[in-house]
């Protein structure tokens, strides 16, 4: 922000987040994730944002809105009290308060860049519902002073001059002695380090009294962060409070080392599970088709909130210091780090970039991988082909496979499973096109017996629909599917998963593999909670559960084996130690007697799951880091 600086970001690039922040919150309160009624008369134009966007919106609302209510709880006592925000936007909240008779005694001062200022005013001038609530709006515009009401005042400065927004907020009747809740809603990162550093210390110095609200992203180098930080810098604001004060720790100090006393910070996985009530949590996540779990969890762990105070009585500081906040589990342990490989390749990998996929081994060095969502033909899509992996001569090589029976193309699902039950024979179980559309049942994928298997052109796969009894079961996404064995015959052992009915499912099946129809076999032993996203292996002739997500969208951290008996099977719990962090959406494998866990989604926003080691026969449970340094511009999928 600012003006006449060459490397500062342009002001309208800036103000137009804050333009599509307000359009976003204004489709999450259409929905019914929020409760405001006077964002549509300040946004003006509708328009429909996807159930993630609902979510992120949902979440930042709710934070800001918990500290700030706190805050007027808190000092409820006091003859005056007062609110400023900073960048605020086209932000409904003087409404919101007012309306609820929240205001009593608290002035409210907003500040953004004079255009904007400008625009709002004219807005709230405009709407008879907004300009009955600000009363009496004291005429024409007077100098930086947009509009002015007995409880409201409406700036237009560029936050960056500070002495500017000083005499500004002079001008408007700010009083220094008065208990102040500054807030700053994605504002800061815009600006640069020096300057909002010394804005942050200014507040601390010419304030007694105070507490400082701030929402802010996080966590910029791991993969997720990289891409966030490429969205805003595409928008030409790049987000450059990052790269000095990257995590919650270093945004304790940045307050501490400027004159607050109290800080307090937690993202927006921990505030969503530790203050928001279970029944609101149910509420959100039941307004609508959801089934983007990994996204949330990861940009929940890349935005915080914060609160700092100075001056203020210990019963009032800081908003965040009466909530108790499970870490997640101790810090994550790690013993070492594995170091991942380049694959060598003839040329780019197409059809790499991709998730909800299916991978699957169907001869020596041929891997097959169908569906998911990705790149194709240039355009973001569900993927239409199936592409093969080939290696030769320690090369790798791509490309699409051809189908025999292009009148049946592949229905384009994700999150489905595939078995390789012989080298000329696959089984397609599940998935979904939509998370409001029914799960799709079962395929068949032939292919060759004998090829080269030397070329992408060599591999050729047939397509066959099937409507077996064992049908109903299979309608269903996030399962697994895993060869078990039972009295010498192979089964297909199907668990968990979700539906468009059930978020998470508990139950099982054994699918004969030969005849394609559910067995009944009798299982004993604990039962383990329901889950979808989880991982699943073959281990001597039963099944590994670990992990996925359960009820309410919370990561597990249980191991379970189906073992089989002379009669049935028994589930049993495998006790690890320390205790598994809870995670999801990782890959399963065992390798002399140990389980690998790989990659996934866990709720630790200080580092990204590695690797997983855990001795099946003690159960020691040990985490190592990918070294992907050296990866990192190769297209992982």
């Amino acid at each position: 922000m600012g003006r006449g600086r060459p490397d500062a970001p342009r002001p309208a690039a800036v103000q137009g987040t804050g333009g599509s922040s307000a359009v976003s919150k204004c489709s999450a309160a259409a929905r019914g994730y929020i409760q405001d009624r006077f964002l549509r008369l300040l946004v003006g134009r509708q328009r429909r944002r996807a159930p993630l966007v609902h979510r992120g919106y949902y979440i930042r609302a709710r934070a800001v809105d918990h500290c700030v209510r706190d805050f007027l709880l808190k000092t409820q006592g006091c003859p005056r009290t007062q609110i400023l925000s900073l960048g605020a936007g086209f932000d409904s909240l003087y409404f919101r308060l007012k309306d609820v008779g929240l205001l009593h005694h608290t002035v409210v001062y907003e500040v953004d860049f004079p255009n904007v200022a400008c625009q709002k005013a004219a807005l709230i001038k405009r709407m008879k519902e907004l300009s009955a609530l600000v009363g009496d709006a004291g005429g024409e515009r007077l100098g930086v002073i947009t509009l002015s009401g007995e409880d409201y005042k409406l700036l237009g400065v560029d936050l960056s001059e500070l002495s500017e927004l000083e005499r500004a907020l002079e001008e408007a009747g700010l009083d220094n002695e008065v208990p102040t809740l500054f807030i700053a809603e994605v504002v800061l990162a815009y600006m640069e380090n020096s300057r909002s550093d010394a804005l942050i210390r200014w507040a601390a110095e010419r304030f007694p009294r105070a507490c400082f609200l701030l929402y802010e992203q996080m966590c910029p180098g791991d993969p997720f962060g990289h891409v966030m930080q490429q969205h805003f810098s595409q928008l030409s604001s790049a987000l450059r409070s990052l790269a000095q004060y990257p995590d919650g720790e270093a945004q304790q100090r940045r307050f501490l080392e400027r004159g607050w006393t109290e800080c307090s910070v937690m993202d927006m996985n921990e505030f969503f599970t530790c203050c928001t009530p279970e029944d609101e949590q149910q509420r959100v996540q039941a307004l609508e088709p959801f089934d983007e779990y990994e996204e949330w969890h990861l940009k929940c762990s890349h935005y915080f909130v914060l609160t700092a105070s100075k001056g203020m009585e210990p019963s009032w500081t800081p908003l965040l210091s009466n909530m108790t906040v499970p870490r997640h589990g101790a810090p994550v342990r790690v013993v070492g780090s594995v170091t991942a490989a380049v694959c060598a390749r003839h040329s780019e990998v197409p059809g790499l970039r991709r998730y909800g996929h299916r991978s699957v081994l169907i001869k020596p060095n041929v891997i097959l991988t169908t569906g998911g969502f990705g790149e194709e033909d240039g355009q973001h899509c569900r993927m239409r082909n199936f592409h093969v992996l080939i290696k030769h001569m320690g090369c790798w090589k791509a490309g699409c496979v051809k189908q025999e029976n292009p009148d049946k193309r592949w229905d384009e699902r994700l999150y489905h499973t595939v078995s390789c039950l012989s080298n000329s024979l696959a089984l397609v179980v599940g998935g979904r096109t939509s998370p409001s559309s029914a799960g799709l049942g079962m395929l068949w994928l032939k292919f060759p017996e004998t090829c080269n298997a030397l070329d992408p052109g060599d591999i050729t796969v047939e397509l066959v629909r099937l409507q077996p009894a064992a049908e109903p079961p299979a309608l269903r996404w996030r399962h697994s599917t895993t060869e078990v064995i039972f009295k010498g015959e192979k089964y297909l052992f199907l668990y968990g998963g979700r539906s468009a009915m059930e978020p998470v499912l508990g139950d099982w099946y054994f699918l004969h593999t030969q005849e394609l129809s559910c067995s009944v076999i009798p299982v004993e032993g604990p039962v383990p909670e329901g889950r979808h996203s989880h991982s699943a292996c073959s281990w001597r002739g039963g099944v590994l559960i670990a992990g996925g997500l359960g009820a309410a969208e919370r990561p597990l951290g249980s191991v379970f084996f189906l073992r089989e008996l002379e009669h049935g099977f028994q589930w049993q719990r495998v006790e690890t130690h320390p205790l598994l962090i809870p995670r999801y959406s990782h890959t399963a494998h065992v390798h002399e007697g140990k389980l690998l866990l790989v990659g996934g989604v866990w709720l630790h926003s200080s580092s990204v799951p590695g690797v997983t080691v855990i001795d099946l026969m003690t159960g020691l449970c040990l985490d190592y880091t990918i070294n992907v340094v050296s990866t990192e511009s190769f297209p992982l999928g």
